[in-house]
């Protein structure tokens, strides 16, 4: 008589991770560099949201927007080229050929060769520390969830019964929508809306609040106008009763009773934290409607585990993006292989949002500043600025909050390479910097980080007109 097949002895690596997204991949890279024995658990794609239905073809989409909108656009330039014929197929497979060339860095196969042991299937925990997957035990030194996050609904009455899109979606369609509905006013949902007007799609965007009601209000003012210019009818502080099948579509009904009809809906409209498979409690991990609760030093209620990314609860922040887990990966391999102590710190840490004009910030915003004492207001419009004069990119501006004595806060920039641009006021800010360091500073001519210099060279303006700096002037010139 045969017996049933003998289980395979437990794994006993270093570390655990569950999720192979960015921020579990950067850990496990990282550990598996240092030597350290890594079990990477994976139940869906290597790459996870950012990969595949993230990060990277939402860029790949905007960038088709982009040209698109160049070729409009390009009779300003003496270019005649005009409306642009659009093929979405061939978007779709533009899309597709990015995620396909980014793909071989986050795959089974490169992170065998790092020595990463890597599991497809569904982890659980069954004690504080042991992890199943399948039949397999994993009995680690230590465990990082990173997990990460999928979109969730606004509880609408009706939306449950529409196949409505999502992030994990809209990628996949081969054929543009007629008339998409936007619900959701973020980041997503704000570059999504123009990404498919400019590819020809109409389309309303529906925000319950404020469009981007994070972000400082005038830098939204030029993204909104922006979206009105090319066609996306806005409609804020809008809230949706219910929604509706219809032949051919959906419809959504006001709370004023109103319709908006569309052939499409996308909802963007939130997240939530893809924890519950994994049976927390049996490993005396706390957790709530964010994720996994954590402490500075993204340590769960186990001091065995972890977690990092969008399902680390507590530590972020609200900021659900790539950079942040590959931040906590960091954190967590200083603590983890190092025991070295760490502390999650947010206010270094960049928002951006790839509209355009882009939209970027990072430190305190004018409100929250001013809510602590006294601020100065430096801004520099880019119209001001030889560079995007030449590539007729002039809408925009950076805005700079600092104390009294020049230090930097917090920083906003509108306008085109936002999100590059950004960069060295993280640094400022995380290095406790101030204008007269960004001031001192050679930059290129003509290139739009300039906006940067004159913003910060703008603190000092006020001096020239101080009758005591005058006169010292005038008493040096006798000295020829």
């Amino acid at each position: 008589m045969t017996g049933s097949p003998a289980k395979p002895e437990p794994l006993t690596p270093d570390l655990c991770i569950i999720g192979a997204g960015s921020g579990g991949l950067s850990v496990a890279a990282a550990a598996a560099m240092f030597g350290v024995g890594v079990v990477l658990v994976e139940r869906d794609r290597m790459g996870g949201d950012c990969l595949n239905v993230g990060c990277v073809p939402s860029k790949a989409l905007i960038a088709a927007g982009a040209r698109a909108q160049a070729l409009r656009e390009a009779g300003a330039f003496g270019i005649e080229a005009g409306e642009p014929r659009i093929n979405f197929a061939r978007v779709h497979d533009h899309v597709q050929r990015v995620i396909a060339a980014i793909a071989p860095n986050d795959s089974v196969e490169r992170f065998g060769a790092l020595g990463v042991t890597v599991i497809k299937g569904e982890a659980r925990f069954v004690s504080r520390s042991t992890v199943m997957v399948g039949d397999q035990a994993i009995k680690a030194r230590r465990f990082v969830i990173a997990t990460g996050s999928r979109p969730s609904a606004p509880p609408i009455p009706g939306l449950d019964a529409l196949p409505y899109l999502t992030n994990e979606s809209v990628f996949s369609l081969t054929k543009l929508p007629e008339r998409l509905l936007v619900l959701g006013g973020g980041a997503v949902g704000v570059e999504l809306s123009q990404a498919m007007a400019r590819l020809g799609s109409r389309v309303t965007l529906i925000e319950a609040q404020s469009l981007l009601a994070r972000e400082d209000a005038e830098a939204v003012g030029l993204v909104r106008r922006a979206l009105l210019r090319e066609g996306v009818t806005v409609l804020e502080q809008t809230r949706v009763a219910r929604a509706e099948p219809k032949r051919g579509g959906l419809r959504l009904v006001l709370e004023d009773e109103t319709t908006l009809e569309g052939t499409h809906l996308l909802v963007a409209a939130g997240r939530e934290p893809n924890i519950e498979a994994l049976d927390l409690e049996l490993a005396g991990i706390r957790s709530d409607a964010k994720g996994v609760v954590v402490d500075k030093g993204l340590r769960s209620t186990n001091r065995r585990v972890f977690a990092i990314g969008d399902c680390a609860s507590g530590q972020s922040g609200g900021l659900q993006f790539t950079h942040v887990a590959n931040y906590h990966a960091g954190l967590v391999l200083r603590s983890a292989l190092f025991r070295l102590p760490v502390r999650v710190q947010t206010l270094a840490i960049p928002r951006v949002t790839y509209c355009q004009p882009e939209l970027a910030s990072v430190g305190l915003s004018e409100a929250e500043a001013r809510a602590r004492g006294a601020v100065t207001l430096l801004r520099w419009p880019f119209a001001e600025n030889d560079r995007a004069q030449a590539d007729r990119k002039t809408d925009g501006f950076v805005k700079l909050v600092t104390d009294k004595k020049g230090r930097i806060l917090g920083a906003t920039i509108v306008g085109a390479g936002a999100g590059e641009l950004i960069v060295p006021w993280c640094m400022a800010i995380q290095k406790r910097m101030s204008v007269k360091d960004m001031a001192g500073l050679v930059f290129p001519y003509p290139t739009l980080s300039e906006v940067s210099k004159r913003a910060a060279v703008s603190f000092y303006a006020p001096l020239a007109a101080k009758p005591g700096i005058r006169r010292l002037i005038a008493f040096l010139r006798r000295f020829g």
